[in-house]
């Protein structure tokens, strides 16, 4: 038991509280991270140790709530940012096929599966769609750890993922109507509301398409400018739309989302994702802990055989009906069971789904803490399953045969297509004039080059003349990890000096940094924008520099060169 001189001291200001909530986190995660799983799962942890059934450390309430709810408004913003509508138009059928067919398993035996455990029929629905969602912020994170978002099941599974996505929007989005209706009383009012809370909504997606065809991309461009304007711009426009959403009687999940999707077709989407999501893992923590308020940890005891056949059933159902869909789609096995291991847990999602219920009144305190349970063994053990997927593959492969047809017509197809496509030779950060004189003649010489500049002026201006650029900083190591990496020849950093918050030298040991920890491979240069010492380059050249140059010394070098030429010729 916890010292109660101690427990008093904290319950006696809210910044203590607060305080102990942080460091509790701080050391669970810790834990966490020497077992190598995600945080989420030590997220959880510290939200149950921190309920009233363990520590009680939770007596402000009312502000636990406020931020796990911008949270949750954060965390759908995020995911709205990745919803560009380019990109769901052309995620193809694989993905749709997959992602529909997964849910509609998944909820199907699930449903089955909560009633033969005796649970009724509003709960054993709630669980069987709740064991649907998988977490995309897991997998990408893992996908981008192992170097595989860009591999042909890397795609297709965060495809099938963002499909995924868009059933949780109409999920809650369903479940808020006739949450709102049934607070009416009568079946008049209760399809009143629905009919009103639909009507909303569609006059919401009509204010976000005009925003996105009028206004996106010129307002962010001009907030891009400063990047501290940036983050509070994202923050509030996601905490507005979430508000007007709740307002209007559709959630302010729904509303979070919708506010991604409003920015996801700009080029800084991936910018913000970048500033943003150390911010979202942060107020996610107070999520987890207001769901710790609500767990009741003698109740959990009975959910174990429950939450362990559920957990079965998610480890090893949910990667079978991938591989078989995919298989049947003319995709080869290896493929399909590496795409199929991504769904083998349930998500953040499958929490706030449920979380919504219990407000609702639909389903009970023990029900949240089933699908707790579930998520805590299935996302802590598909960690492993996916960090070693091919081992796995190695093991299971003899096995497998019957999932991939005798010739996989569909694969073959995509890596024909994809022996047509030519990759990026050269990823330079820096558009300035001497970037832009670098990238010119480079391109001239056959090479294809990706810029890269923290100057949204510079990016459209590179765009406007036909060549690829997109918006991004080069000393943020979250920005760097989602750059397309794989196929580069050679990274050049050309950072003008005028746009480094940081001294010149230390932003390219930043970059040398973050590069090294995607596990980059190829050729680095380094052009340095003012004279340097022989002890900076050095330094450079250890942290994984191959080539320096020094425009200005280079210059003069060569100038001297020419003038000594001149003067020979003189003679």
């Amino acid at each position: 038991m916890p010292d109660i001189h101690l427990i008093q001291l904290i319950h006696s200001s809210p910044f203590y509280e607060l305080t102990a909530l942080v460091v509790l986190a701080a050391v669970i995660g810790f834990v966490g991270l020497l077992l190598r799983q995600p945080m989420i799962v030590s997220f959880i942890a510290v939200g149950v140790l921190a309920g009233p059934s363990a520590l009680d450390i939770v007596q402000s309430k009312e502000n636990i709530e406020v931020l796990s709810e911008l949270g949750i408004a954060l965390l759908l913003f995020l995911v709205g940012l990745k919803l560009d509508l380019k990109l769901v138009r052309s995620l193809g059928m694989v993905s749709l096929a997959t992602g529909l067919g997964q849910v509609l398993f998944t909820s199907v035996i699930g449903f089955l599966i909560g009633l033969a455990l005796g649970l009724d029929t509003i709960t054993s629905l709630y669980v069987a769609v709740a064991l649907t969602f998988s977490s995309t912020i897991i997998v990408v994170k893992l996908l981008s750890d192992k170097k595989e978002v860009d591999s042909l099941h890397g795609r297709i599974a965060i495809g099938f993922l963002i499909v995924q996505d868009l059933v949780v929007v109409l999920a809650m989005m369903v479940l808020s109507a006739f949450g709102i209706g049934a607070q009416g009383g009568a079946d008049a009012n209760v399809w009143l509301h629905i009919g009103t809370v639909l009507l909303y909504g569609l006059a919401m997606l009509v204010f976000v398409g005009l925003f996105i065809r009028y206004l996106a991309t010129p307002l962010v461009g001009r907030v891009v400018h400063s990047p501290e304007l940036l983050v509070t711009f994202a923050i509030g426009w996601a905490a507005l739309l979430a508000a007007l959403g709740s307002h209007l009687g559709f959630s302010k999940e729904l509303g979070g989302l919708l506010a991604g999707v409003a920015l996801a077709s700009t080029p800084y989407r991936e910018a913000i994702v970048s500033r943003l999501a150390s911010l979202r893992d942060f107020l996610l923590l107070f999520f987890f802990i207001a769901l710790g308020m609500h767990l009741d940890l003698s109740l959990l005891g009975a959910q174990v055989f429950p939450a362990l056949l559920f957990s079965v059933f998610v480890l090893i159902g949910n990667p079978l009906i991938v591989l078989a869909i995919m298989g049947a789609m003319g995709y080869r096995k290896r493929t399909g069971f590496l795409a199929g291991l991504t769904v083998a847990q349930i998500s953040e999602f499958s929490l706030i789904f449920m979380a919504m219920g219990m407000t609702l009144g639909h389903v009970n305190a023990e029900a949240l803490g089933l699908v707790t349970l579930v998520g805590l063994v299935t996302i802590a053990l598909s960690v492993y399953m996916i960090t070693y997927s091919h081992t796995l593959y190695a093991w299971l492969e003899p096995l497998l045969g019957v999932f991939e047809k005798r010739i996989p017509v569909r694969e073959l197809a995509h890596h024909q297509g994809e022996q047509t496509l030519q990759p990026h030779d050269i990823l330079l950060f820096g558009l300035g004039r001497y970037g832009n004189v670098l990238a010119e003649t480079l391109q001239q010489h056959g090479f294809r080059v990706l810029g890269v500049d923290f100057n949204p002026d510079e990016v459209r201006q590179w765009q406007e003349h036909g060549y690829e650029a997109i918006y991004g900083d080069a000393c943020d190591p979250e920005f760097v990890g989602h750059l397309p990496l794989q196929g580069i020849k050679c990274v050049i950093s050309a950072l003008p000096q005028h746009a480094l918050s940081l001294t010149h030298e230390n932003a390219h040991l930043m970059l040398l940094d973050a590069l090294r920890r995607q596990h980059y491979t190829g050729k680095v240069a380094i052009a340095l924008q003012r004279s340097a010492d022989a002890s900076d380059v050095e330094g450079l050249r250890k942290r994984g520099a191959d080539v320096i140059f020094q425009p200005f010394h280079d210059a003069a070098t060569q100038a001297a060169e020419q003038l000594k030429a001149l003067l020979a010729t003189k003679e």
